[in-house]
């Protein structure tokens, strides 16, 4: 998401926060039926869902839903004329947050505001920082999940978990042309933990990628044995590697990124945070 996306989203969702004095603090607050609109949600019924998630998501850790939720009635003006009772509800920043991480991940809106109501900030270059480190998670995560499909898919076919880490090790020698997986560690100085988890974005994507498509034809192709299966992943690690280098990519050549595992530490403290610093004032609606 570039920059001047997220201004346009940031502006969306700044003009909708509403500012409440408790006698002792300023407390931000947000409506849900406001926060449905910037959150690309054309109706309630499909947006509640996504609320009662994240009150689910409370209860589910012990948290007191009252402190982020209060369920209000108002009265709106019909196109005769008329009035009509609508249910609504009151958000703290921490509630916002929950909505967004229940929210349909597809929707860009949703992505943009798990940062946005993450931070207690309104600086656009941190919100676009952060969106880069949930990508960067996000993309690590799914190499996990393929990885485990793959251990999965070769233990069914010949291979036990030895055999699994030679043939990713060869894989990732494809990927850095010539270069293996212990090397890769001493260049970027990786004294202990997974090689994915120090690297950046665009090179787990790539393993990712390999890994997806070695897995697709290990299936397809009904490969059986260390053997087949190694020269499937290398073959898939090549052609990744090939598609990278002619845009000028070199793999090996792309800087060390931060230990994922710190990184995935300090994303859940600030979630920890958020929750015990934006409780709804009392008596407001």
């Amino acid at each position: 998401m570039d920059i001047q996306k997220i201004n346009q989203y940031k502006s969306a969702f700044d003009a909708i926060a509403k500012s409440i004095n408790d006698g002792e603090n300023s407390v931000e607050v947000w409506y849900a039926r406001e926060l449905q609109s910037v959150l690309g949600y054309a109706r309630w019924e499909n947006f509640i869902v996504a609320i009662n998630r994240a009150i689910e998501s409370c209860k589910v850790q012990n948290i007191n839903v009252d402190d982020h939720f209060r369920e209000l009635t108002k009265m709106v003006q019909l196109g005769s004329g008329s009035h009509r009772k609508i249910n609504d509800f009151m958000l703290t920043r921490y509630a916002c947050y929950l909505i967004a991480q229940n929210g349909d991940p597809k929707k860009e809106e949703i992505a943009f505001a798990q940062s946005y109501f993450a931070l207690q900030t309104r600086k656009a270059e941190l919100i676009e920082e952060r969106l880069q480190i949930i990508s960067r998670i996000d993309t690590r995560e799914k190499l996990r999940s393929s990885e485990k499909q793959l251990s999965q898919n070769i233990y069914q076919r010949g291979v036990d978990e030895k055999g699994f880490g030679r043939i990713r090790s060869k894989g990732d020698t494809a990927l850095f042309g010539g270069v293996n997986t212990e090397q890769m560690k001493q260049r970027l100085g990786v004294k202990n933990g997974a090689l994915a988890d120090h690297l950046p974005t665009l090179t787990i994507a790539a393993k990712n990628l390999a890994t997806e498509m070695t897995n697709y034809n290990v299936e397809q192709k009904d490969l059986t044995g260390e053997n087949p299966i190694t020269d499937e992943h290398v073959k898939n690690n090549q052609s990744v590697r090939e598609m990278l280098t002619k845009r000028n990519i070199y793999p090996e050549e792309l800087p060390a990124a931060e230990d994922i595992r710190k990184v995935e530490r300090r994303v859940n403290k600030e979630e920890k945070l958020l929750e015990k610093n934006t409780k709804l004032p009392k008596d407001h609606d």
